[in-house]
C-alpha cells in the first residue's frame, strides 16, 4: 500500500484519498491502491513521467471518472454530486467550444458557478490584455489556456486541481499565473498541480507527490522539509528519484 502524504497541522484534509484504484485495462493499474490527503490552505505538486496516473487521478476527484474501488472525501463528504461544487478543475486541453467569446464564457462561468467571481476574473483578463470580445478561435493556444485559468481560478472553490496550467504559455506570463495561483486560493482551500515544469512551479509549492507508473507514490512531504534534508531542489530530487526507480 502506498504511503500517505499529510502534513500533521491542526486542520481538516480538503482531500482524502484512501485505497483507490482505476485500470481501463483488466491486470493493467493505472492507480493501484492509492491514499492521498491534502490538508487545507496548501499547494501541492503532483509531479511525475506521462502516463504515471496524474491526469487519472484528477479526472477521478472531479467526477469526470469513477473509480474502480476505493474512496474519495473532499472537505470529508464522499465524492457526489454534492462535492462538484467544491472542485474547480483545470484539464490539460482546452474543452471551451472554439466559436465562443470570452465574454459568453465569463457570462456561463457566472450563471453555472454561485461561488465564480466576475471581478476577479476581468482584472485578470485585463492585467493579461485578453481582449474578451475575441472568440477562442482567434486566440492562441497559450492565451486559451490562460482563459481557462483565470475562469478556474476565480471561483472560490474548496480544492482547485490544475492539470499543466502553465505547459503551453509563454515564459513571460508564468510568474503572472503562478502569483495569479497564490493570490486566488484561501487557508480553507488547496490547489493541487500536475506539471512537468518542476523548476518553475517549485517556489510556490508547500507539499509534493512524485508519482511513479502504476500509481505509486515513490516520494512526498513537505517541501520545505525535503529540501532542507537533502540539500537540493526538488527537480534535482526528482530527477535522482526516477534515476534509481524501476519505475521510471
Amino acid at each position: 500500500m502506498n504511503e500517505m502524504i499529510f502534513t500533521t497541522e491542526n486542520s481538516h484534509p480538503v482531500l482524502k484519498c484512501t485505497n483507490l484504484c482505476k485500470s481501463y485495462k483488466a491486470g493493467y493499474p493505472v492507480l493501484n491502491d492509492f491514499n492521498l490527503v491534502v490538508p487545507q490552505g496548501k499547494i501541492m505538486g503532483l509531479l511525475g513521467p506521462n502516463g504515471c496516473g496524474k491526469s487519472t487521478l484528477l479526472k477521478l476527484i472531479s467526477g469526470i471518472l469513477v473509480p474502480n474501488s476505493g474512496d474519495i472525501e473532499i472537505c470529508g463528504v464522499q465524492r457526489s454530486e454534492e462535492t462538484n461544487s467544491m472542485v474547480s478543475y483545470l484539464p490539460e486541453r482546452t474543452y471551451f467550444n472554439s466559436w465562443m467569446r470570452v465574454e459568453e464564457l465569463i457570462k456561463y462561468f457566472g450563471e453555472f458557478y454561485a461561488d465564480f467571481d466576475e471581478n476577479i476574473a476581468r482584472k485578470m483578463f485585463s492585467d493579461l490584455n485578453i481582449n474578451t470580445n475575441e472568440k477562442l478561435k482567434a486566440l492562441s493556444k497559450g492565451t486559451k489556456e490562460k482563459v481557462q485559468l483565470i475562469l478556474v481560478m476565480s471561483r472560490r472553490a474548496k480544492l482547485y486541481m490544475l492539470d499543466e496550467p502553465i505547459g503551453g504559455v509563454d515564459p513571460a506570463a508564468r510568474d503572472y499565473i503562478l502569483q495569479t495561483i497564490i493570490g486566488n486560493y484561501n487557508q480553507d482551500s488547496s490547489v493541487i498541480i500536475t506539471t512537468h515544469l518542476i523548476t518553475d512551479i517549485e517556489p510556490i509549492l508547500d507539499e509534493f507527490a512524485f508519482m511513479g507508473f502504476g500509481g505509486n507514490i515513490l516520494l512526498g512531504g513537505n517541501a520545505d522539509d525535503i529540501r532542507e534534508q537533502h540539500g537540493k531542489s526538488l527537480d534535482e530530487i526528482f530527477r535522482e528519484v526516477f534515476r534509481c526507480s524501476e519505475n521510471f
